[in-house]
């Protein structure tokens, strides 16, 4: 019985790696639809009809209105709020240096980080 379980759940997550992967060779549109459509697998199998409902009504609206064109539009957007985000956290990092309050210091060299760390992400979703 334990070794039944056991091949089930292997299988699963082979099954789910393969999707996955699938899903990583295609981009722009195809790409959101395809993430999409596992998110909707997933939310059958577990009953989530709310999620369910929500997911179906997004690929919809992806399978009318999404262009690739338009996704790079909106990621440029994106790179470029997150690009004021990180120049207003040196601003913030370069005050608190100012003020010479190391526990700011550490927090602000923190939070430009993490602000660093979203634009670099933004900038590689541009590129997929």
């Amino acid at each position: 019985m334990q070794n039944k379980v056991i091949t089930a759940v292997t299988l699963s997550l082979l099954l789910s790696l393969s999707a996955t992967t699938q899903a990583a060779q295609v981009t722009g549109c195809e790409a959101k639809k395809e993430e999409i459509k596992t998110q909707i697998k997933y939310a059958k199998e577990y009953g989530n009809t709310h999620r369910l409902a929500g997911l179906e009504t997004a690929l919809q609206k992806v399978n009318e209105y999404c262009t690739d064109d338009s996704l790079r539009v909106e990621q440029k957007e994106k790179i470029a709020e997150k690009e004021e985000k990180v120049a207003e956290r040196e601003q913030e990092l370069n005050e608190a240096k100012e003020k010479g309050n190391t526990d700011k210091i550490e927090k602000k060299e923190r939070k430009l980080q993490e602000a660093i760390d979203e634009l670099n992400e933004a900038k590689n979703e541009l590129l997929r």
